[in-house]
């Protein structure tokens, strides 16, 4: 067993394109309950009520869809510099970046399918203003009830052509642990789970089927119960929007869920993710076969089709028997 690392301390924020900045915004901020926090050039930051920095969801006005980059931030700065030693020696840096309003410089690099990752240690802080401000002092923002007034970031989700190269790459960029995992009949790995901390996971890696490159899946914010989720539902249905699948239960990592479309395309989760804590160092991965995958969901709900074909941007006609997006 490797020596578990903790140079990464967690996830701090996704990047997500839209081409229609009008319609997203109004729908992350009046639907799924964020706040703007700040604005510079195409792109609006926004925050849950219970995130404490700056931003973790930067929508930024595009020609296209799908994620732009994510983020993750080092426990300290001698920990971002052996990440930043360990992810150049794979060979798959791009290079500094100054930062944005949300932080301080950061080190971008790329996974084996084209995702754009960076890792910074300077962060700002998010100060809310007069209306914004807690009864308490241990959280950064009030509660405001907003639509579904999802709390955090929870966890993001990426496709990509190979999962297990993206398996090594995690652990080896990151210093990952994965949790759990889906062994196809074919030797290929059908999914991932990786985490940094204690969590479940923060990230999912799953084949994609349609012969697309580096394209998003989804991202997902936690409320705190399955009742949240199942509001969360009647809100969707009020407001027009897209219900994909759910709400029901995963049974890889347990999560009960709820996806969506926002309106430029990109999915979205709501999930109650907080229960399960990955605590023993000595974890070892949780492995699902192929048959065990076809019984569905938790309670049996077939995974849904589009789960494996849809992401952003959306694939070429082509793209299946040339490999282009």
């Amino acid at each position: 067993m490797n020596e578990p690392c903790y140079d990464v301390a967690h996830l701090g924020h996704v990047e997500i394109y839209t081409d229609k900045p009008e319609a997203s915004l109004d729908f992350f901020v009046n639907v799924y309950g964020l706040t703007e926090s700040g604005r510079e050039g195409d792109s609006v930051y926004l925050r849950a009520w219970d995130d404490y920095e700056f931003h973790t969801l930067k929508l930024t006005a595009s020609k296209s869809t799908g994620m732009g980059h994510v983020g993750y931030r080092a426990s300290s700065p001698a920990a971002l510099e052996r990440r930043v030693a360990a992810i150049e020696a794979m060979g798959c840096g791009i290079g500094w970046v100054d930062g944005d309003l949300g932080h301080g410089p950061a080190y971008r690099f790329h996974d084996p399918d084209g995702h754009v990752f960076e890792l910074y240690y300077d962060t700002v802080d998010y100060v809310a203003p007069e209306a914004e401000r807690p009864a308490l002092k241990n959280i950064a923002q009030r509660y405001h009830g907003r639509g579904v007034a999802v709390r955090r970031l929870d966890h993001f989700n990426l496709l990509a052509r190979d999962v297990s190269k993206i398996r090594d790459f995690m652990v080896g960029a990151l210093g990952s642990r994965v949790t759990e995992q889906i062994q196809l009949d074919n030797g290929r790995l059908g999914g991932c789970w990786f985490t940094v901390n204690n969590k479940g996971y923060d990230v999912a890696f799953t084949e994609d089927h349609s012969g697309g490159q580096a394209r998003f899946h989804h991202v997902t914010y936690a409320v705190d119960s399955r009742e949240d989720v199942l509001r969360a539902a009647d809100i969707f249905l009020e407001n027009g929007v897209f219900i994909e699948t759910g709400p029901h239960k995963h049974a890889i990592q347990q999560t009960f869920f709820l996806y969506v479309y926002e309106p430029a395309g990109n999915r979205v989760e709501v999930a109650n993710a907080g229960a399960r804590l990955i605590l023993r160092p000595d974890w070892q991965p949780v492995t699902w076969t192929e048959a065990e995958r076809r019984k569905g969901q938790a309670w049996g709900l077939k995974t849904i089709e589009s789960f494996h074909t849809h992401g952003t941007p959306p694939v070429d006609p082509g793209a299946a028997k040339t490999g282009r997006t």
